[in-house]
């Protein structure tokens, strides 16, 4: 397996992203190899060269980065030697299987869409993170920022890319699956998320559990929760801000220390031809690392090659 990791990516790399592979090396497996982007002088006065000779890394040299303030779908299409534009010309000639980047996330997204491909019969792609469970384990929330509007077609859909997200990479059985409401009854909520639940209502595509709510996120009544990326997005930076505080104010216990970040390591874009993970912009060493390792789960799990023999049955289960 040839797991990408886009070297120049991310506020603080490339030290971050190289250092990030020193703790990904020992971790391995036979037959696993990095393949880093990115220009080839800085990452090899970076790395022990060893890892070279080994076959545990590979190098494509890419001297041009999309930086973060730039417009992503002008600099994808400019920037042709860029880490991300080469890493995606590779995830597109299968000549890697995955691709992980702390960088651009406009241009992942851009990359994503248009040189691998949204899957044939999903609509919208979606962008999906862990929350960490009370009784362990964790609850994958989607979409969190791909698609601000999504309309209740999609939003079914997001029921199907997470249902075999959680069943297939995460290796939940038959994986319970909520809407995001502001209430449980059917009548709650927003004309979409109504339309929503009737939709999903005795479908037969994943295992609907019915609405919940947002406190509902940390208990074990949903291994899978669906909203549109505007709620999801507010959700996650609420998060973030509540570990912060509490980080700061030195109230974190073994609960609330696995909504770091850092153990994540990035979200996944569901629903597109090849596996595709975006990191933090603030990615740690200890991020990348983690980033790479979900990278390499979900490309294992071959979830596109799943998702698209789930779509293409609709209705059939």
């Amino acid at each position: 397996m040839r797991i990408g990791l886009d070297v120049s990516g991310g506020d603080f790399a490339p030290q971050a992203t190289l250092n990030g592979l020193a703790l990904l090396i020992p971790e391995l497996e036979n037959g696993e190899c990095i393949v880093l982007f990115g220009d080839k002088d800085t990452i090899l006065n970076g790395i022990d060269e060893s890892w070279l000779a080994s076959g545990r890394v590979d190098i494509v040299h890419a001297p041009e980065t999309i930086e973060m303030g730039e417009q992503p779908s002008k600099a994808f299409q400019k920037k042709t030697n860029s880490s991300i534009t080469k890493g995606f010309e590779h995830l597109r000639r299968n000549l890697i299987d995955s691709f992980a980047s702390a960088g651009n996330s406009g241009a992942m997204m851009v990359g994503s869409v248009y040189a691998i491909n949204t899957i044939p019969g999903v609509i919208r792609p979606a962008s999906a993170v862990l929350i960490p469970k009370v009784t362990g384990g964790n609850t994958v929330l989607l979409d969190v920022g791909t698609n601000p509007d999504a309309k209740s077609d999609v939003l079914y859909q997001y029921g199907v890319l997470g249902s075999n997200y959680a069943q297939f990479v995460l290796g939940v059985e038959n994986p319970k699956v909520g809407l995001l409401n502001i209430g449980e009854e059917e009548k709650k909520g927003s004309l979409i998320v109504q339309s929503a639940h009737q939709l999903m209502k005795d479908s037969p595509d994943f295992n609907f559990i019915g609405n919940v709510e947002g406190r509902d996120l940390f208990k074990d009544k949903a291994d899978v929760v669906v909203c549109d990326g505007f709620a999801g997005n507010v959700i996650i930076k609420q998060i973030e801000g509540m570990f912060w505080l509490m980080k700061k104010r030195n109230l974190l216990d073994d609960y609330f220390t696995r909504f770091n970040y850092e153990y994540h390591g990035g979200s996944p874009i569901i629903g597109v031809n090849s596996t595709v993970v975006i990191g933090h912009g603030i990615s740690s060493p200890l991020a990348i690392k983690n980033m790479m390792l979900l990278s390499r789960d979900i490309a294992k799990a071959r979830l596109h090659e799943k998702i698209r023999e789930a779509v293409s049955n609709y209705g059939q289960s």
